[in-house]
């Protein structure tokens, strides 16, 4: 892992395969903030590859803020919270460039500006909320097996990127850190975080995922399946924080190749880093892969930028 900057105002609290997580290095200038870094960082297989995409920071982050505008401005729907500080908005400007505010930008060291957001701290739920809308990934495998994706009963005949007949809320107990998170029963979730938050959790995820894949649908782009993280602020109100709807955290088809491809490959290219896990699947073995992964070549690298800049072209255009 690389050592995380050491930036001007902020402390250092946590890294994860991607994102690096700071708070004030003097709490007592005001709301308590955290800074949330992107990385030009790369994973697959649990590992963290060499080099890194770049650009990858400043695409997530871009998109990130312009989902949580969108969703906050109540564009298809409500005005959904997000754990952006209040003035930290993003707009485009004419040349597609990211306008952020004067007063955000003081609070952004210049190492990490267009990839950091500023956000207000949030108590976590332990839950990440994935809801799938198409047949793919862990779920096709799933479903072959058991005709259930997650415990839930689909209808048989199902293939691989098919549509699923409504969106589905599949939640994972997010576990501690340095293991992998478990696919947990929305009986569970209720078990973990009670009836009342589980039912919003859900209800308010669909609702997001839904909106969402009719944006992406306008720009001729599928949203499969996609990951929200949610927590509450002093006043108890539920708010959207993490990331949202990115390339990192959603899995985008083009709509077109959809509809038209001959083969699953062809059908469910994604707008993320499958080029890399692809490659790596071809030529890192199982067997070594406990080990250090090999470099990525550099048009692996180029193409999966290529992937990253085209989804936030297309859907921001």
């Amino acid at each position: 892992m690389t050592t995380p900057l050491e930036l001007t105002g902020w402390r250092h609290l946590y890294s994860g395969k991607v994102r690096d997580l700071y708070s004030p290095a003097d709490p007592s200038t005001g709301p308590e903030r955290l800074l949330v870094v992107a990385s030009d960082r790369v994973s697959a297989f649990d590992h963290v590859l060499s080099p890194g995409i770049p650009g990858k920071g400043v695409l997530l982050t871009t998109l990130s803020l312009w989902w949580f505008d969108m969703l906050a401005r109540g564009d298809g729907g409500r005005g959904i919270p997000n754990h952006l500080i209040a003035s930290h908005v993003l707009t485009l400007g004419q040349d597609g460039v990211p306008n952020t505010p004067d007063d955000v930008m003081s609070l952004i060291p210049a190492e990490v500006a267009g990839r950091a957001m500023v956000v207000q701290s949030l108590s976590m739920e332990p839950i990440e909320c994935v809801v799938r809308g198409y047949l793919t990934g862990s779920g096709w495998a799933e479903y072959t097996q058991n005709g259930t994706v997650c415990g839930i009963r689909l209808p048989s005949g199902l293939e691989n990127g098919d549509r699923l007949p409504e969106p589905i809320f599949t939640p994972a107990f997010k576990a501690p850190m340095g293991e992998h998170d478990e696919n947990i029963s929305f009986e569970r979730t209720v078990e973990i975080v009670g009836a009342p938050r589980a039912a919003e959790l859900r209800d308010l995820s669909l609702e997001i995922y839904e909106r969402a894949a009719r944006t992406a649908e306008h720009r001729g782009l599928i949203l499969a399946d996609t990951k929200f993280e949610f927590g509450t602020d002093d006043a108890g109100v539920l708010t959207l924080a993490d990331e949202v709807l990115t390339s990192d955290s959603s899995r985008y088809w083009d709509a077109a190749a959809w509809e038209s491809g001959s083969t699953p490959s062809e059908r469910m290219a994604s707008f993320d880093k499958q080029i890399v896990r692809d490659w790596l699947a071809a030529n890192w073995a199982p067997e070594d892969r406990a080990g250090t992964p090999p470099e990525l070549p550099a048009e692996i690298v180029e193409r999966t930028a290529e992937r990253y800049r085209e989804l936030l072209e297309r859907l921001t255009r």
